[in-house]
């Protein structure tokens, strides 16, 4: 699998990473995380990206794969006071949530500690920054990133503290491709693209679609790319090459609880870029028919 250097942390990252919070809120079992993580990991992905409220995530992580250690990144988000409930911010509570997550993914350190989907005004305690830099200087985490949209990710890319970006881009959320990427790039942030397949909610009916994929599925429609409307297996191909197409994005965050998903998704790749006529056009569609509010999702 094509691989990339992941801005200035040093990564070298496959194009494509896991995405575990499917796993930890559908509370999957343990023996098919195996064989999910398993399979990513021997298809050539180096890339497990998780949160401290993904529910059961990171214990099943450490349970299955804790032993491969040297075989993936590790990235995790803090924020949260008991793993489960809203984001809760204090210096406390970011040194005692890596800790936990730590225990849990059994291991002695994380690539990267994300603060999680923050607002500018949290972002702005001095306190608080000051608590995640200590999580490296103590070796618990060796990179510091940002996970979040729209204004609030500006205002993290400005601060200069982080070291990456974990950001909506696909088909149906390109904001960030005009404002956040060309901001992190002068920086020269690694940038994790989630959502890369705009969750393939095209492939939803309007009922059966999770709440937080229905704005996808209603600019989708609005957007109707040709593409879209042949075989899934092209179209999902297509929808992560955009993606992976976008200038400054290093590696793309995919969830599944199908363990032969990442030689799907490998063998999409390995069929060749997308040409940049259909990168093109699908730009074009985007400024043409994107409306106010259609801002990155989180």
């Amino acid at each position: 699998m094509e691989t990339r250097r992941l801005g200035k942390t040093g990564m070298i990252v496959s194009v494509i990473g896991f995405g575990a919070s499917e796993i930890g809120y559908q509370n999957v079992a343990p023996r098919t995380v195996e064989k999910l993580l398993n399979a990513a990991l021997d298809a050539g992905l180096n890339v497990i990206d998780t949160a401290a409220c993904y529910d059961t995530s990171e214990e099943l992580i450490g349970q299955t794969v804790g032993h491969r250690r040297r075989d993936y990144h590790l990235l995790t988000k803090c924020g949260h006071a008991n793993g489960l409930s809203a984001p809760e911010w204090s210096p406390e509570i970011v040194e005692m949530s890596l800790a936990r997550s730590l225990k849990r993914l059994r291991t002695e350190y994380v690539d990267l500690l994300q603060f999680h989907s923050c607002g500018a005004a949290t972002l702005r305690n001095d306190a608080l920054i000051a608590a995640l830099a200590r999580t490296r200087e103590k070796g618990m985490a060796r990179a510091l990133g940002y996970s979040g949209d729209g204004a609030d990710a500006l205002a993290a890319i400005e601060l200069g503290v982080f070291d990456t970006l974990q950001i909506s881009v696909n088909i149906a959320d390109q904001e960030a491709l005009d404002r956040a990427l060309p901001a992190a790039a002068a920086r020269g942030m690694g940038v994790i693209a989630k959502r890369p397949i705009a969750n393939a909610a095209w492939l939803k009916s309007r009922w059966s679609a999770p709440e937080y994929e229905r704005p996808y599925q209603r600019r989708l429609r609005k957007l109707n790319y040709p593409f879209l409307r042949g075989g899934a297996a092209a179209a999902v191909g297509a929808a992560l090459k955009f993606t992976l197409a976008t200038p400054g994005v290093h590696t793309a965050i995919i969830g599944t609880t199908n363990p032969s998903r990442w030689a799907e998704n490998a063998k999409l790749l390995e069929a060749g870029a997308l040409p940049d006529g259909d990168f093109a056009a699908i730009r074009a569609r985007w400024r043409e028919v994107a409306r106010d509010g259609w801002g990155g999702l989180r």
